[in-house]
């Protein structure tokens, strides 16, 4: 069996026990009586036979109605009608019925009718140790200073027990410890338990005890309850603070926000409570921009960035914390905190410009000092190193200095005013930091100009064509040079080179503006007497020392049409020219007559030359060729013919106003052998005018050719020497036919012929405008040097 079988067992019996003793002591009162009965016996436990012990009557007490009428509203106890036994209706408690009082007695009244009787029946209630001690709290905390004096006493709960008499609490008891005992006073009936210090308290080494106080009532078996007790030791304030180290020790980078952790400081006290609560403060002897850069959080003990942070103002802070308790009196302590600063990027390099020459000489020889340039930087370490380097395609370099960060902008190159006369140099200052921060600045130096460039011409040589017969004193022309230098060096003054050579001596009778440039001719010129010259212009700078340089101008004289055609045969007498032809009668048609030669000393249009017969007595016998000059018998003569004939021829050229002369032609037709002796008369005295006129016309074709001669030359030698958009040269003719042929000048450039004599193809026509001197051809190329047949005996080379 169990431990609560052998329980159970022990109360039954002593249930019984007291049962037996409670009726052999019942007195047979007629008034009253009294029972005893333990608690917590089994529900129809038989607690006393009323009936027979009231001395009632079994048989009747069903039809008296015999009954419980007061007592215990739980009604824990009932009577049998049948045998008069009260027994328990219900669970008996003492403690409910009777809580502490002792003895407990439960007092039924008892009725029977007819006759009515009434009975006081007591039922004494026994305890039984069926509760154990108990305390109201589960545990019990005590607050004692840890300065408490020993033999100190605090009372503790007492414990309860339902149970009375010798079942309530008897002793108390605690575990083993050093420092506490227990001590029961009794007051009354009670007895209560104290806890008595018997060692001193030390809160730092036990802030707490834990104790058990037990509590045990005197039943048997005992039965006990426990209190768990705490013991909380106060706390005095008998310890200072204590920092984890003497010294902190923090890094942090400048430019930190406003606000931001740099350290926390910790200090610990072993006192608890408010002798435990630590507070931090800053030294009394920091300097007093300090509290404007830095926070100290007194609960808390941390450091917080208020201020700027900049490294190259402070690179190391030395704060000095207190760390101080609030007991009475207060306890502190302090350390030291060291801020190191790590330097940051966060300066730009600085460019200063010692020097500056800002005008340079473009004939500044290389390695010149231009400028002295200083470069810093207020950062630290690679962030305060600073590479140095000048803007590309500038003749400028920078070379370092024997002193750090120190460098000199110095030529590189040759300059040229007239290329670059301005150079933006931009010096770049980059440090080593990471990201790198860089500076720019921008220098601005001129080129000053020296007189290193000679005046030039746009074209040399310069072709000039002049009408003959101009104004003297107009100008004619204008040459123009230009100077890439400047200001003096660049103003020009112009002349004409005089020098005693008779190629240039025409050159005596031409003016020159020496500010412009302005040529006047003095004279007139005369294209029969000269058909080109040249002379050379000089332009002269005013630098010192100045440079010049000339062009050469080729002057053409264009030709008018002013002269009028000369009658060369027949030879003109008395301001006429006439002549006498005798043929003979028997010719056939298409004899040649005669040959009226004329001579032009215009060239093209204007010494294009045209026959024409004004006047003639028959005109179905004679004709003329408009172009040869010559008059040939147009049909055989007959003998109605008249013997004599007078031709009129007019002779004019193709000038915009054509001048013109007259020839007159006598024909006189003689029988066959009249016409041979006079032909042997007039033969010898033609032989003598042909004589006469052959000569002079071999002086004029002569002086022509040498003067066309001469221009050829020019021309050829002015083409070797330069290359133009076209080339030209003049031929003379070869086979005089009665009219004076000279040549054509063809420009490839524009595909025109200059028209330089009398002949013309067919089908060529003259450019409006050009008085008559220039022939527009068809485009016929052919083989250089071709020779191309224009009509009549007149040739025209064509030179592309």
């Amino acid at each position: 069996m169990g431990a609560g079988g052998q329980r159970r067992g022990i109360q039954y019996w002593w249930v019984a026990f007291c049962l037996y003793v409670t009726l052999s002591c019942v007195e047979l009162v007629s008034a009253q009586i009294k029972y005893s009965i333990p608690e917590e016996v089994k529900v129809g436990s038989v607690v006393g036979n009323v009936a027979k012990d009231l001395g009632l009557d079994i048989s009747t007490l069903e039809e008296r109605r015999f009954r419980i009428v007061s007592g215990s509203e739980d009604a824990q106890f009932e009577v049998n009608q049948n045998n008069g036994v009260l027994y328990v209706h219900k669970n008996i408690d003492r403690e409910k019925l009777c809580e502490s009082v002792s003895p407990c007695s439960v007092n039924l009244k008892m009725v029977a009718e007819n006759p009515m009787e009434i009975h006081y029946v007591a039922v004494e209630v026994l305890d039984v140790n069926d509760n154990s001690p108990s305390f109201q709290e589960e545990e019990k905390i005590l607050e004692i200073p840890e300065s408490t004096l020993l033999g100190r006493r605090f009372q503790l709960p007492a414990a309860r027990d339902p149970d009375v008499v010798a079942n309530t609490v008897r002793v108390y008891k605690i575990n083993h410890n050093e420092y506490f005992n227990i001590q029961i006073r009794e007051r009354a009936d009670d007895k209560v338990p104290f806890l008595v210090l018997q060692k001193p308290l030390d809160r730092e080494k036990h802030h707490e005890h834990k104790l058990t106080l037990t509590a045990v009532d005197g039943g048997n078996p005992p039965r006990s309850g426990t209190l768990n007790v705490t013991v909380i030791v106060l706390d005095s304030n008998d310890n200072h603070p204590i920092f984890s180290q003497e010294v902190y020790s923090v890094t942090i980078p400048e430019n930190v926000d406003a606000g931001t952790s740099v350290i926390k400081v910790k200090a610990t006290d072993l006192d608890e409570g408010a002798n435990g609560e630590i507070e931090y403060f800053f030294g009394g002897e920091l300097d007093p921009s300090i509290y404007n850069i830095f926070i100290l959080e007194k609960e808390t003990g941390e450091i917080r960035v208020k201020g700027e942070i900049d490294f190259e103002k402070v690179d190391v802070y030395k704060l000095d914390v207190q760390a101080t308790d609030r007991g009475q009196p207060p306890m502190s302590t302090d350390c030291t905190v060291i801020i190191k600063v790590l330097d940051e990027n966060d300066n730009k390099p600085e460019i200063e410009v010692t020097s500056l020459s800002k005008m340079v000489s473009e004939d500044s020889k290389a390695g010149t000092v231009v400028s002295l340039i200083g470069i810093t930087d207020q950062d630290s370490g690679l962030n305060g190193k600073v590479i140095c380097s000048v803007s590309d395609n500038v003749p400028f370099e920078l070379k370092p200095s024997f002193q750090e960060n120190m460098y000199s902008l110095v030529i590189k190159q040759h300059l040229d005013r007239e290329s670059v006369s301005h150079y933006d140099i931009t010096i770049t200052a980059t440090d080593c930091g990471q990201p790198p921060l860089s500076t720019f600045k921008t220098l601005s130096i001129d080129v000053s100009d020296v007189n290193d460039n000679s005046p030039e011409f746009l074209h040399n040589p310069v072709e000039l064509y002049l009408v003959e017969n101009n104004v003297p004193g107009n100008p004619i022309f204008s040459v123009t040079a230009t100077d890439r230098d400047l200001n003096e060096n660049a103003a020009l003054t112009y002349h004409i080179v005089r020098e005693d050579n008779s190629h240039l001596k025409i050159a005596a009778f031409l003016n020159i503006n020496p500010d412009n440039g302005q040529i006047s001719a003095l004279k007139s010129f005369d294209f029969e007497s000269v058909k080109m010259f040249q002379f050379q212009v000089v332009a002269t700078d005013s630098g010192a020392p100045s440079l010049s340089s000339n062009v050469t101008v080729n002057v053409f004289i264009l030709d008018q049409n002013d002269n009028a055609p000369v009658i060369l045969y027949p030879v003109s007498s008395n301001g006429s020219a006439e002549g006498l032809e005798e043929i003979p009668r028997n010719v056939n048609a298409g004899h040649l007559v005669t040959k009226v030669r004329a001579y032009d000393a215009d060239i093209g249009y204007n010494g294009w030359l045209l026959f024409s017969l004004q006047r003639v007595t028959d005109h179905s016998l004679f004709g003329l060729d408009r172009y040869t000059g010559q008059i040939r018998t147009l049909r055989s003569f007959t003998e109605t013919d008249e013997a004599e004939h007078k031709l009129v021829i007019l002779v004019k050229d193709n000038g915009n106003v054509s001048l013109s002369a007259t020839a007159t032609v006598l024909v006189k037709v003689v029988e066959p052998k009249e016409a041979f002796a006079a032909s042997d008369v007039k033969s010898a005295a033609k032989d003598d005018e042909e004589n006469n006129v052959t000569f002079y016309l071999m002086i004029t074709l002569g002086s022509v050719s040498v003067l066309f001669l001469i221009s050829i030359i020019v021309l050829i030698a002015m083409q070797c020497s330069k290359s133009t958009d076209y080339t030209s040269k003049y031929l003379q003719e070869t086979n005089y036919d009665g009219t004076l042929c000279h040549s054509i000048q063809y420009r490839s450039g524009d595909k025109r012929y200059m028209l330089v004599g009398p002949r013309m193809s067919i089908g060529s026509t003259i450019v409006p405008g050009s008085h008559a001197n220039t022939l527009v051809l068809p485009d016929r190329r052919h083989t250089s040097g071709e020779v191309l047949p224009i009509s009549g005996s007149c040739l025209i080379e064509v030179v592309y």
